[in-house]
């Protein structure tokens, strides 16, 4: 049997279909917008922690690197230990930005030690620097790579955070833009050269 509805029941009816699709699009868009700023917030981190592992192989490899030049540049004591300075503070810089500076005071120190390198012929022949060199330059590509892919991920998870109406909720859940990881001077934008 079918009621004959009046026109005061079919407007509440439809008012309340209408709010409920709008409470079911708020809810959909708070669960879609938050889940893929955690999402883009975890690709960040994941890609920082990589970009980490590959500077940490690099300043373990710094140490080795130092005594092999010091048995063969001994009048070269102030490079060596600007060298290892640079790297300790990349090793206790406690943000990304402070981290990125570090890095590349650290890349302009090595630079330095393998020009001090170029003076000395039978360095250049040794075998373990020879070898160290070449590990340094496979790490140095490879935190390149990962730079590229941090940025990456940093850029699609900034352009999230601030673009509307994702940036309301990431304002609400306190998400916040990461800095990219970029190499401050011109000079700089170059991987240390390790051949001679």
């Amino acid at each position: 049997m079918l009621l004959a509805l009046s026109g005061g029941a079919i407007a509440g009816i439809v008012i309340g279909a209408v709010i409920g699709v709008l409470v079911l699009g708020v809810i959909i868009f708070f669960w879609g917008g938050y889940n893929s700023l955690v999402k883009h917030k975890n690709n960040v981190d994941e890609a920082y922690s990589t970009m980490d592992v590959y500077m940490k192989k690099r300043y373990d490899l710094i140490p080795n690197l130092v005594e092999t030049v010091k048995g063969y540049a001994k009048h070269e004591t102030e490079t060596l230990e600007n060298v290892m300075q640079a790297r300790y503070s990349c090793m206790t810089a406690s943000s990304a930005e402070e981290k990125a500076e570090k890095e590349n005071m650290l890349s302009g120190t090595l630079k330095t030690l393998f020009s001090v390198a170029e003076n000395y012929p039978n360095l250049k022949a040794n075998e373990n620097f020879v070898e160290l060199q070449s590990s340094l330059q496979n790490l140095e590509t490879e935190i390149a790579s990962s730079r590229k892919y941090y940025n990456g991920c940093a850029k699609t998870y900034n352009i999230k955070v601030e673009s509307f109406p994702t940036n309301l909720l990431a304002k609400m859940f306190k998400f916040e833009k990461r800095t990219l990881f970029e190499v401050a001077a011109e000079e700089e934008r170059v991987a240390p050269k390790v051949q001679f």
